[in-house]
């Protein structure tokens, strides 16, 4: 994490190797192939707001400059393609009292990696090739990857994405389904360019923590009419834990507008080392004043969402059961769970833990402002397991953004968010035993983005 590589996946060069030895000219494999460079300007402050501990404040700025080419596939029975996402971040503000990252930590800053003496990095980078195969409508790829399921949803919050390595199968052989399968083996941060293992909260200390190489997932997506579709997903990272999803999304058209349901359940139970071995456990309340354990998590929960005339009015609630946090993916630098309470800064997943939400959205264009859009939400979590009894916590979130629909500048996009999330449990102190731990905070981000077609 201070450290900085540029690495690659050997096999997936090799497999797009061998594809193009075969057909390198190929028309499909040069026609169909795209290629952007997406300009990113990011700002971020937040105020911590309570509790003795560093940082009281923290604030960067940066460029980051993401280079994204995907190729078509060879002419044939069997198709070869290469993918590749270059990445580079550059400094252009971060002292080190508000990077606040101290050399006796392993992870990096909010944005950059951190150097020997507890400072932000001038630069960090790294590149990422995935080769592919395509025989008939199902195609094999090996190499970075960017999941978006609900099982494993990589994290792009900062100024640049994490991103992940291993291999991925996806299958559209049959009409209004499509199969997926995969095994995951490292990750690289948000804010790092060096090859990791996979953890879980509770797991994941940088410097004594547990990682392994084999998350393995697989699931559908049917669409069983044109507005329902019904989703079922299984991952299992090994020794930490096993995890099935069921969800459903549907669309009904009401008078002008269109409602859209989002039902969402998770099973979570522990999976090898993580039911008998301590330095495996995961956070949660076990009792007493024991903090970790086993994983031990059910999570349901539904938003639904009105739409009319440009105006969005939502409503959610999720309930989660059990000792433990709901588990994911989550190697301590920034990472995202497949829930409809993970927003700006909280994520709401307490062991026993019930949240609620409204939210309301609003598209200019209705106004005759196109691309300026409007987005706040509100949400309140209460019962959550402590040895002091339940605590609560709630967050507010705002987001104000505006992207130029036409002219020279068309695509040039400007966004502010703000967030405020306040917490009825303590900030971290030796004096908090059997209890979870949050500081209040106030967040801004600031960001300015431009994508340059290049193919």
């Amino acid at each position: 994490m201070k450290r900085r590589t540029l690495t690659q996946s050997s096999l997936a060069l090799a497999i797009a190797a061998a594809g193009l030895a075969q057909s390198a000219v190929a028309g499909g494999f040069i026609e169909d192939s795209k290629a952007n460079l997406t300009l990113r300007n990011f700002y971020i402050n937040s105020d911590n707001r309570n509790g003795p501990a560093e940082p009281s404040k923290q604030e960067e700025w940066g460029q980051g400059f993401l280079l994204n080419y995907t190729s078509g596939f060879t002419e044939g029975t069997v198709g070869f393609g290469v993918d590749a996402l270059g990445l580079l971040g550059v400094r252009l503000d971060s002292g080190k009292g508000t990077h606040y990252n101290p050399t006796s930590s392993a992870y990096a800053g909010t944005v950059f990696p951190t150097d020997g003496d507890g400072r932000a990095v001038d630069d960090f980078a790294h590149l990422g090739a995935t080769g592919k195969v395509k025989v008939s409508n199902t195609v094999l790829q090996y190499g970075t990857l960017l999941p978006k399921l609900p099982v494993v949803t990589y994290n792009d919050g900062r100024l640049l994405p994490q991103t992940f390595e291993g291999g991925q199968v996806t299958s559209n052989e049959f009409k209004d389904l499509t199969l997926l399968g995969g095994q995951l083996e490292h990750a690289k941060g948000r804010n790092s360019s060096n090859n990791e293992g996979l953890s879980i909260a509770g797991a994941n200390n940088a410097q004594t923590g547990k990682f392994v190489n084999k998350f393995y997932y697989g699931g559908a997506d049917y669409k069983l009419t044109k507005d329902l579709t019904l989703q079922y997903y299984y991952g299992n990272l090994q020794d930490f834990y096993k995890q099935h999803f069921l969800g459903l999304q549907h669309n009904w058209a009401i008078g002008p507008g269109v409602l859209k349901s989002d039902l969402r359940y998770f099973h979570s139970s522990d999976d090898g080392k993580n039911g008998h071995d301590s330095s495996y456990y995961t956070s949660g309340y076990y009792g007493g004043n024991t903090l970790k354990g086993e994983v031990d998590n059910r999570a349901w929960s539904g938003l639904f969402t009105y739409t009319v005339s440009g105006h969005s009015f939502g409503a959610g609630y999720q309930q989660l059961s059990g000792n433990s946090d709901f588990p994911f993916i989550n190697n301590g630098d920034g990472a995202t769970a497949y829930l409809i309470t993970d927003v700006q800064i909280g994520k709401f997943l307490r062991a026993g833990e019930r949240t609620w939400q409204v939210r309301y959205a609003y598209d200019f264009a209705q106004a005759g402002l196109p691309g300026l859009t409007f987005q706040t939400l509100y949400l309140r979590g209460d019962n959550i397991d402590t040895a002091q009894g339940d605590k609560s916590e709630w967050e507010r979130d705002i987001s104000l953004a505006y992207v130029i629909p036409d002219g020279t500048f068309k695509g040039l996009g400007f966004t502010w968010k703000n967030a405020a999330l306040r917490s009825g449990l303590p900030a971290a102190s030796a004096g908090n035993p059997g209890t979870p731990t949050q500081r209040d905070q106030d967040e801004n981000r600031l960001i300015v983005s431009y994508t340059i077609p290049l193919l």
